[in-house]
């Protein structure tokens, strides 16, 4: 019997919701989302386009459950971290929680700006909030001050924020620093610091950033101030 023949004979997958959520993540991490299409993920698990219609309703519970597929990964990454009590050190503890969450992030790039596109909040993400707040409660916030803290941490705690300077290419990155160069007496502030930091070592982390170091610092200064919030309640 041939090979050929022999492969035709092999049982295929059958497809299944969790099969069609992932190949979708597989598609956006290789293609990026806006390739993310009923017609290419269907060509992607071999099938015909209809079929995946009993698996998913339309495009936007696909878009959803690709969320839920990315907040599970996170809420995996985040049960293998091995952080303190809250009782004990509750800013450590929430501090490498969203930076698990945000070590997987790094690895679906695209995925920040699907979870804020999404019109609800998915049970997923609010059983990771969950743990956020529990996180806080535990350290010894009420729940008046832990409403707070989560406002202000806002999506980086689930591992993103907007970044403010982020130039999509080193071309951009050489456009905008001419950009602010050329406006000088117009915004010499933002030139002044874009000066200085042509003139720093590769170790500067300002201007065009280092992101994971200025989303640490962001982190970092949130909660100090939350711990003299804290500090000051009790």
């Amino acid at each position: 019997m041939s090979t050929t023949a022999e492969a035709s004979e092999q049982p295929r997958i059958p497809l299944n919701s969790e099969r069609v959520l992932h190949a979708a993540v597989d598609i956006a991490d290789e293609e990026g989302i806006e390739s993310l299409t009923m017609r290419n993920l269907a060509h992607h698990l071999g099938v015909e386009a209809m079929s995946l219609y009993y698996h998913v309703e339309n495009k936007a519970a696909l878009l959803d459950g690709v969320v839920d597929v990315i907040i599970s990964e996170i809420m995996e990454e985040v049960s293998t971290v091995d952080s303190p009590p809250p009782e004990d050190d509750w800013r450590r503890a929430l501090r490498e929680r969203i930076l698990a969450a945000r070590r997987v992030l790094l690895r679906h790039k695209w995925a920040p700006a699907l979870i804020e596109q999404r019109s609800t909040m998915s049970p997923a993400v609010i059983f990771y909030f969950e743990g956020t707040l529990e996180i806080l409660r535990r350290g010894g916030f009420s729940y008046d001050l832990a409403h707070h803290a989560m406002h202000a941490l806002g999506s980086r705690a689930l591992g993103f924020t907007q970044e403010l300077f982020q130039p999509d290419d080193a071309a951009g990155e050489e456009a905008s620093e001419e950009m602010f160069e050329a406006m000088a007496d117009q915004l010499p502030y933002l030139a002044g610091m874009m000066i200085e930091i042509a003139h720093e070592g590769p170790d500067s982390t300002l201007g065009w950033c280092d992101d994971q170091t200025e989303f640490e610092f962001g982190l970092d200064v949130l909660l100090h101030g939350l711990e003299s919030r804290l500090a000051a309640s009790q």
